[in-house]
């Protein structure tokens, strides 16, 4: 039973059933002796959300937002942070004095530092696969780590909000169409990987970092055996569950250094903590947590 002096917290979204979430709060609310704070995970479709929040008590400290809410939570939100209005995506609902919701996104800051710990404090030029959401969010995090050229590896069209959130910031904006990846002929399950992997290698240039916003399942195969070499060159794949994905061993087969998502998750999630508690997140005891979390599971 909740007491007065209980805080509660949550992750929402739809699916939610493999969210790590609750894991690296859960972590982090052992690691600063915050007995009291409990975080939980609740399915929400887009069209529930409004009611869910409205319906949440005093108790109640702050929201982790995952798909497919990151769009709709703005109806929600009493303020909103400058950075998640220029991407168009809210990932934190914090709970104000007044028991308004601030809104913020944490996902920028996940991938910059994702990005910096793995040794790119400084990004020229990258290349993106995808342009949705998430990937607004990584073009943020370029800018903020002095990006100026960019290009989008897109199947379609690239979306057009992603295009103004680049040109606004004043990068150099390209696009490359990848094709439809599906039908590619005899032997798909190595064709795809294989066609992205050459794609972005002539690409590349002087953009040593390629940051992948695809599905988990958007690509399958393997990079073949006579690919091109990719030592020197980041991939930073945004997919933590299933890893590594199969872009993920194709580049780390090529000679890339490969990150995974996961390390976005985390410090997405330190960044939550902070604004949810005012405390200082205990970061590694929450990577701790996360790593046997999924080497369980």
């Amino acid at each position: 039973m909740l007491t007065g002096g209980t805080r509660r917290a949550a992750v929402l979204g739809s699916p939610i059933g493999h969210s790590l979430s609750p894991v690296l709060h859960g972590a982090a609310y052992r690691a600063l002796g915050l007995n009291n704070w409990l975080y939980g995970v609740h399915e929400v479709q887009e069209s529930a959300l409004p009611g869910f929040v409205t319906a949440l008590g005093p108790e109640w400290a702050g929201l982790s937002l995952t798909m497919p809410l990151k769009e709709v939570a703005f109806e929600v939100a009493d303020d909103v942070s400058d950075l998640a209005r220029e991407v168009g995506a809210i990932n934190t609902l914090v709970r104000r004095s007044d028991g308004g919701w601030s809104a913020d996104n944490t996902d920028v800051y996940g991938v910059a530092q994702a990005l910096r710990e793995a040794g790119c404090s400084h990004v020229t030029s990258s290349l993106v696969l995808g342009s949705g959401a998430t990937a607004r969010s990584v073009v943020a995090a370029l800018v903020m780590l002095g990006c100026q050229k960019l290009t989008l590896a897109v199947r379609s069209e690239a979306r057009q909000e992603t295009l103004d959130q680049a040109r606004r910031a004043g990068l150099e904006v390209d696009v490359l169409g990848l094709g439809q990846l599906g039908q590619m002929g005899h032997g798909g399950q190595v064709s795809q990987v294989s066609q992205v992997v050459s794609q972005v290698m002539d690409r590349l240039g002087d953009a040593p970092v390629v940051v992948s916003t695809l599905p988990a399942d958007a690509l399958t195969g393997r990079a073949l055996p006579e690919g091109p070499s990719l030592q020197g060159h980041l991939l930073l794949d945004v997919v933590y569950t299933g890893w590594p994905t199969p872009l993920a061993r194709a580049f780390e087969g090529a000679g890339a250094s490969v990150v995974s998502g996961f390390e976005m998750l985390l410090h997405q999630a330190a960044r939550q903590v902070h604004l949810m508690t005012g405390l200082l997140p205990p970061v590694e005891q929450m990577r701790a947590a996360g790593r046997a979390a999924m080497e369980s599971r």
